[in-house]
């Protein structure tokens, strides 16, 4: 569980990740604690990323230079791996965020979690399974636009929500929330929504209530209609719906 104090580690890989987002996603990691740590690798000798320039300044984001040698290697991945393992054998961070659409993170991932280091990975809706799966939380880039204010708050706005009916035809995601409030529910059958949420995430590292257009869970299990919800003074607790007894 993420707390406020925790030190994290933001490695963003450059040649992946355009600035213009770093805005969202450091919001988003100031939720899991303190980038104390926060670089990004690329070669700045490539005019594609000049626009890393400003956003770095801005954020007091360290450039790191990494020239590409040869040609069809990588060296900027090679460049964030080894320093992510020097900052990990420090032992200061309970965090690591990567920023990175690139499979090649994968055993990194894997690695730090290892060391029972939490793990939380940004990226495109393209990122293999394999990367958002080495992660504990894998967060899409694309959820974290930010809306230009004068639509934000317009009927344009909910448009882009999946709606119930189709919610209800996503078959991985019902049956996945299903069984996550089955296995926290009590004798009772009610479930606590934390715990749901905590489960699904672990499951599914990449699970995230916005990738649907609902920025709470909460909304996203009233919006699928299976379960019924209550509001309690220790939070919102559910339990599926029970089907109606044939008259």
């Amino acid at each position: 569980m993420a707390q406020p104090n925790d030190l994290l580690a933001v490695l963003i890989d450059a040649d992946n990740v355009s600035p213009a987002r770093i805005d969202a996603v450091l919001a988003e990691i100031a939720q899991y604690g303190t980038a104390s740590v926060k670089r990004v690798y690329g070669d700045w000798t490539k005019t594609q990323l000049r626009g890393w320039k400003d956003a770095a300044s801005e954020h007091v984001i360290q450039p790191i230079q990494q020239f590409d040698n040869t040609t069809g290697k990588n060296a900027t991945d090679s460049a964030l791996i080894i320093d992510a393992m020097d900052l990990l054998y420090t032992g200061r961070f309970q965090g690591f965020c990567i920023v990175s659409s690139d499979s090649d993170f994968t055993r990194l991932a894997s690695r730090i979690r290892e060391d029972g280091v939490t793990v939380y990975g940004f990226g495109e809706r393209k990122t293999p399974d394999a990367f958002r799966n080495a992660c504990d939380k894998f967060t899409f880039l694309e959820v974290l636009e930010v809306e230009e204010p004068e639509v934000a708050d317009t009927a344009a706005a909910p448009s882009t929500r999946v709606p119930p009916a189709k919610l209800r035809g996503d078959a991985k995601l019902t049956s996945a929330l299903r069984k996550a409030v089955d296995t926290a529910s009590d004798d009772d059958g009610w479930a606590n929504l934390g715990a749901v949420g905590q489960l699904m995430r672990k499951q599914q590292p990449d699970f995230d209530s916005r990738n649907w257009g609902y920025a709470k869970l909460s909304d996203l299990v009233k919006a699928i209609g299976l379960f019924t919800i209550e509001t309690k003074p220790g939070g919102i607790r559910l339990q599926l719906k029970k089907k109606s007894q044939p008259a």
